[in-house]
């Protein structure tokens, strides 16, 4: 798309790092400005607003180990939506035109930690419509992206180089997967159409189901599941659900022209209602204790579940149903 310059922000340096290798051999002449720093330090984040002044941010920035989460659920609030809470106030200061935040499935009637900070920081990015910096917001939802950081594909190829065995959580657990270049160009798509405060939702397909996953992988990997190498049960881990809730239910959905895009129905809350919120967040952070941060959580994001109340539904889910056709 060429743009006139690309400023790659993030913590991790040796992914930063890659990137900037890969866009030096294919992109020679991208003004290319590669920035180390936390979304959670305000006074660095704002040094490189001020010096560089970005027109379209898209924000990817969070903590999104669902069971490491569950574990340090105060670092994953102070990150994902305190963090957030900085890039948004700082787009507005620095009149950034578009701001482009990548959610995820996890957010829909969260069961765990990070999709509950994830949702807060939909919520977050809804209310901000009107203000005055001028800034659009937008928000795009989608499942797992193949062969990303994190992804169970290259989880699954380690194993099967080792000999197996190939760990699933549970043979029923189904999930949505896009490629990166699908998922990539669809984000900086919908955050395009945004006219302010959308919440897309980009149809993902059918659900896989990650067993048939795991068989498929051995396979093409030139070994006999059950045979040549195991698949091991190994149990749901903390926030774990069977399924994600991200089907396309076009009737309580709005089209826009890509057909691959939705917008879902969802009233934003008022600066007030998010700000009470974020003051509970706050005062449960302040605490350092990880089980007063998870009650703030589930008060603050009233569509935060237990994972036994959503997988107790799984056998009727609509999308446990798709996957078996």
């Amino acid at each position: 798309m060429q743009p006139k310059s690309l400023i790659i922000l993030d913590v991790y340096e040796n992914g930063a790092y890659d990137i900037q290798q890969e866009l030096k051999i294919s992109c020679v002449k991208l003004e290319l400005h590669v920035k180390i720093v936390s979304i959670c330090d305000r006074a660095g984040l704002e040094r490189i607003f001020r010096v560089y002044r970005p027109d379209i941010l898209i924000h990817a920035a969070a903590h999104k180990h669902v069971p490491l989460m569950e574990q340090n659920c105060c670092e994953a609030v102070k990150n994902n939506v305190f963090g957030t809470l900085n890039v948004v106030e700082l787009c507005e200061k620095y009149h950034v035109s578009r701001f482009m935040m990548v959610s995820t499935d996890k957010a829909v009637n969260p069961t765990n930690v990070m999709g509950a900070t994830k949702r807060m920081c939909e919520m977050i990015v809804q209310s901000r419509t009107g203000n005055p910096g001028g800034t659009v917001y937008s928000a795009t939802r989608f499942g797992n992206v193949l062969g990303s950081a994190g992804s169970v594909v290259p989880l699954f190829r380690r194993q099967i180089m080792n000999g197996g065995p190939v760990t699933v959580t549970d043979k029923r657990i189904v999930r949505y997967f896009m490629t990166i270049p699908e998922a990539s160009q669809l984000v900086l798509q919908s955050g395009a159409m945004a006219k302010n405060g959308e919440l897309f939702v980009l149809d993902m397909g059918k659900p896989v189901k990650i067993l048939e996953l795991a068989e498929n992988m051995i396979r093409l990997s030139g070994y006999e599941p059950y045979k040549d190498i195991e698949i091991v049960e190994t149990g749901l881990r903390p926030g774990e659900k069977l399924y994600e809730e991200l089907l396309i239910r076009t009737e309580e959905l709005d089209r826009t022209e890509n057909s691959m895009i939705f917008i879902e129905r969802d009233s934003p809350l008022s600066a007030e209602e998010i700000h009470e919120k974020l003051e509970i967040l706050r005062q449960a952070v302040e605490t350092e204790d990880d089980n007063f941060v998870r009650k703030a959580l589930h008060q603050a994001v009233p569509t935060f579940y237990a994972p036994e109340e959503i997988n107790c539904r799984a056998a009727h889910a609509q999308e446990m149903q798709m996957s078996t056709k």
